[in-house]
């Protein structure tokens, strides 16, 4: 397979599962009370918003498939890297299995932290001053958020108590 047609399946599958998203899934799984005072704060708001953002993906994937001139080298013929990538996937496992075990003793925002920086350098990026930014300031924002605008209690840990 080309990287133009992996760009257009993935494309047509984002499309595909925003439209089951919007058009099923929300109305019929996700319950709000009529009542809410502000939009952001219903239960609706986020899934239609994760739907539409995956459908512009979709469409993103879609165009730029198009607009590709080459097809380009086939993917995913045998390297030789089938071991590493066992490696990483088994890394992936213990890495979400011990954000289980410091979600309690660490709280939400530090064990994001550390599985959001642990995640970026397992996968390789190529980014990493921005992942490591990223790691600390998405979780912040986040409590910050959550906590003070919406007024919704987050998980604390045992060893840090953030405001």
């Amino acid at each position: 397979m080309t990287e133009r047609q992996v760009q257009m399946r993935l494309g047509i599958g984002a499309l595909l599962a925003a439209l089951f998203l919007g058009l099923y899934a929300i109305p019929a799984w996700v319950s709000s009370p009529s009542n809410v005072g502000n939009v952001v704060l219903s239960p609706l708001f986020w899934p239609y918003a994760l739907a539409g953002l995956t459908g512009l993906t979709g469409f993103g994937l879609i165009f730029s498939g198009f607009r590709s001139d080459r097809d380009g080298a086939p993917l995913g013929e045998p390297d030789g890297e089938a071991g590493a990538a066992w490696v990483r996937l088994a890394a992936m496992a213990v890495i979400m299995g011990l954000t289980m075990l410091l979600l309690p003793r660490l709280g939400m925002v530090l064990t994001s932290m550390l599985v959001f920086v642990s995640t970026a350098f397992l996968v390789r990026t190529r980014h990493r001053i921005t992942a490591v930014v990223c790691a600390v300031l998405v979780p912040l924002v986040l409590y910050a958020f959550f906590a003070h605008v919406a007024g919704v209690a987050i998980p604390q840990g045992d060893v840090l108590r953030l405001p």
